[in-house]
């Protein structure tokens, strides 16, 4: 299957959560058996050989994809959870996103010191959440970090943001407004 015909199965729902954003809505290809499978398979041949130990999976679709390819890799699942979902002792850091303020928390014995962390969301846009997740998971200080996501909204440059020794990948690479670069 080709990204092209990924993106013609993406639902687009105009100015939601508001006004003037383009809300690009994966769980229409979560429903499809034939997208879900070609968008685990396509990442789990990106990382196979990285020798990731933990996937961090960002509320909420990132627990979707980022379970399912945590099982192909054979690493551990930690979920990155909004504030007062985790019930054992949490580190957590406070961001600023486009319309707001918000926290991110994970279970601070999720990751230790020989860890290869992969952060899996299913969007990248402004950054904001992917970026306090990184901080987030830098606190527990793992031998490596990647951040990866299925979509990433190009006309927003947000890789810039992120470290340079930080890898930042996308299986799919679109702007905002136009279709499948």
């Amino acid at each position: 299957m080709s990204k092209k015909t990924l993106i013609s199965h993406l639902r687009n729902i105009p100015d939601y959560p508001m006004e003037g954003v383009q809300f690009k809505d994966v769980t229409s290809w979560f429903m499809n058996p034939q997208d879900m499978n070609e968008i685990v398979d396509s990442l789990y041949e990106m990382y196979k050989d990285k020798g990731i130990t933990k996937v961090c999976g960002v509320e909420s679709r990132g627990f979707i994809i980022g379970a399912a390819l945590a099982y192909k890799l054979n690493a551990g699942f930690i979920p990155i959870r909004k504030p007062g979902k985790l019930p054992y002792e949490k580190v957590s850091i406070e961001y600023k996103k486009e319309y707001g303020f918000d926290r991110v928390e994970m279970h601070k014995d999720s990751i230790c010191k020989d860890d290869v962390v992969l952060i899996h969301d299913d969007l990248l846009a402004t950054g904001g959440t992917l970026l306090a997740s990184y901080e987030l998971v830098k606190t527990l200080n793992p031998k490596r970090i990647m951040i990866n996501c299925i979509i990433e909204l190009t006309n927003f440059k947000s890789k810039d943001k992120f470290p340079k020794d930080c890898a930042v990948d996308s299986f799919i690479e679109i702007d905002e407004f136009e279709g499948v670069n």
